[in-house]
């Protein structure tokens, strides 16, 4: 077909449909491309709704991103909201589509791509007759919480669930000065990360006034009329006048799985590395498809919006006659704000290694995110996930500031299937107020390549120490702040001159606040001749986030 008869529709706006018509676009000028959306806006910020609840975003309207009229004049592109698709013909190339008015019609097209996202999973205790309780998924979503926060003078909030949209709605209602209580049934919040990297968050959540309730399950929710009063959970009733359900998303796939359209092993629209489906004239991208995830080497479900941006690019070009490079593999690379801590994360942690069977090793640093002496320096803690051949596996990073600087530049290295070593050795920009000569990730990357080199190995921070020499090098002020019973206690500055004390011939770990100190002890002992040693990696300041 020629390039003017060519009808590209597309299912879906907000970041992947969005994406995919403009560049469909850029790439065909003489394409007609409709998109179809069922909500009233096809382009906005989900990743912001949370921000108008706490003000940060103070106007709505910043948070559309493209209007119909500017897909009209800028791009020439059809947008039809409030327009349901309901049924693919792939005999004929058509779609079905509901109009407002509740009228069906029938729309032709050459290439179809799907954008249908996600949607949030409503649990059965959820009754969608009651004003106060909602997600909070779409513009919808959000004028109602914002109704109801506006109507009370001090509403009592309660947010089930404590993935992203959990924690990002709590921390801006927290904002607001109103009362938040955050359940999560599970032992600990944001399941990308390890739970002892998790624990900071609960704690930042706690000095912000936030009642955080762990290994809580909700059992119902109480209401009188048509409003909810209270949430009912295993541990007890929590009163409430707002409610927030955010216990995650499923993939929109029932178009196409209605179109006979194949799915993946994670439920997923399933797609080849340009975005096409088992139909070669039908494209699928955003949320509701499965991404070759880089490290496991198999499909799976990232609901993020980087992916959907890349993958719309990607679809656009191909349903409008264009080349382009395919999709990369995904790390589900993440980040999140709780107050003033930040916590992101990239690739595998070590309870995906353990479910999976992957054999990995991990250590954790402590560092100033710019020169120590530099004013304004904030702590970070980083776990680093390693194959016991130095392949990068993933990084988890909790800390004040410049955490997403580190992550960033770990996924980069995995992205190019990068060692320890190669971390270790990467140029990074330095100036005291950027950085550090050593820059956290060389400090993970050196602890790592100690630990592979025996120079000396590392030990986990929650280890059962019960069978070794243990020589906590701390001060005798840090001990009494955070003690280690039946460790012996040397300082780091007297092992050299008293190690004679210990019995260099059974099994030894070193142990300060953060293993650096440790680090150096377990050197000294290694180097004078004992057999068996090894550090504690990330120290007592980790080993105390095991509870």
């Amino acid at each position: 077909m020629t390039n003017q008869s060519l009808r590209i529709v597309i299912i879906g706006g907000v970041a992947g449909g969005a994406s995919a018509a403009a560049r469909a676009r850029r790439v065909n000028a003489a394409a007609e491309i409709l998109l179809i959306e069922r909500g009233p806006s096809v382009s906005f910020a989900n990743c912001g709704l949370p921000y108008h609840i706490g003000g940060e975003i103070a106007q709505r309207d910043s948070l559309l991103v493209a209007t119909p009229k500017l897909f009209r004049e800028r791009f020439g592109i059809d947008v039809q909201t409030d327009t349901e698709a309901i049924e693919i013909n792939r005999d004929t190339k058509h779609v079905v589509v509901r109009r407002p008015s509740g009228d069906l019609e029938s729309i032709a097209y050459d290439r179809l791509i799907l954008s249908p996202g996600a949607e949030p999973i409503r649990p059965p205790f959820i009754d969608p007759n009651l004003q106060n309780v909602s997600t909070l998924w779409s513009l919808g979503d959000l004028d109602r919480v914002m109704q109801v926060i506006d109507s009370l003078a001090a509403p009592r909030c309660v947010v089930i669930g404590g993935g992203f949209v959990g924690l990002e709605v709590a921390e801006q209602i927290a904002h607001r000065g109103l009362a938040c209580t955050l359940i999560e049934r599970l032992p600990q919040l944001l399941r990308t990360l390890d739970p002892e990297m998790a624990r900071p968050l609960v704690d930042e959540f706690q000095r912000n006034g936030v009642s955080v309730k762990l290994n809580t399950s909700v059992m119902g929710i109480l209401s009188e009329g048509n409003l909810a009063t209270s949430v009912q959970t295993d541990s007890g009733d929590c009163p409430a006048d707002l409610i927030i359900s955010a216990i995650g998303v499923r993939p929109r796939v029932q178009l196409a799985a209605a179109a006979g359209l194949e799915l993946g092993p994670s439920g997923g629209v399933r797609v080849d590395d340009w975005m096409r489906t088992s139909d070669e004239n039908i494209l699928a991208v955003g949320d509701c498809v499965e991404y070759p995830h880089r490290v496991l080497g198999r499909p799976t479900l990232v609901p993020l919006a980087g992916p959907a941006n890349r993958a719309g690019r990607i679809a656009g070009t191909i349903a409008a006659g264009g080349c382009c490079a395919p999709m990369r593999s995904v790390l589900g690379t993440s980040v999140v704000r709780v107050f003033g801590l930040t916590a992101a994360s990239t690739g595998l942690t070590a309870a995906i290694c353990d479910a999976e069977k992957i054999s990995y090793r991990s250590v954790y640093i402590q560092a100033a995110h710019h020169a120590s002496y530099f004013p304004g320096a904030a702590s970070m803690t980083l776990k680093l996930v390693y194959q016991p051949d130095g392949m990068i596996l993933g990084a988890q990073c909790v800390g004040g500031a410049g955490v997403d600087k580190r992550i960033d530049v770990i996924a980069t290295a995995i992205s190019f299937q990068g060692t320890v070593e190669d971390l270790a050795g990467l140029d990074l920009a330095y100036a005291p107020p950027y950085g550090s000569a050593k820059d956290p990730v060389h400090m993970a990357a050196f602890v790592a390549c100690n630990d592979l080199a025996d120079a000396p190995k590392i030990v986990a921070p929650d280890s059962d120490l019960s069978g070794y020499q243990v020589i906590d090098v701390r001060s005798a002020r840090e001990l009494e702040q955070l003690p280690l019973p039946g460790a012996i206690h040397i300082p780091v500055d007297e092992v050299l001159s008293n190690y004679s004390v210990l019995d260099p011939s059974r099994p030894t770990v070193t142990v300060c606040h953060s293993g650096k100190r440790a680090h150096v002890a377990a050197s000294i002992l290694k180097s004078v001749g004992f057999a068996n040693v090894a550090n504690l990696t990330g120290g007592m300041s980790v080993r105390s986030l095991f509870k």
